[in-house]
């Protein structure tokens, strides 16, 4: 069975990021910043490009900050949903 919070990249992370409509917003040392709007309100992602790859925890705060579920965020590419057994 499939983890729960499977780690991602953080080339995956900014490709799930930009498939739900999310824009780079501004970069601040290894901290990039995505503005979206998500059901008409407007979300702030902070990825730490210090990292090659995110464990649960931190992709699970990703989500929390994206205001999308676990399921649309890791099934918003072809790649991550399969992480999970979406597709």
């Amino acid at each position: 069975m499939p983890r729960k919070y499977p780690p991602l990249k953080r080339r995956e992370v900014i490709e799930i990021l930009k498939s739900l409509g999310f824009k780079f917003l501004r970069q601040e040392s290894t901290h990039a910043h995505y503005d979206g709007l998500v059901r008409g309100n407007r979300h702030l992602v902070t990825v730490d490009t210090g990292y090659s790859e995110f464990d649960g925890d931190r992709v699970k705060t990703m989500i929390a900050q994206s205001g999308v579920t676990r399921e649309e965020f890791y099934g918003a590419t072809g790649a991550t949903a399969r992480k999970i057994g979406k597709r």
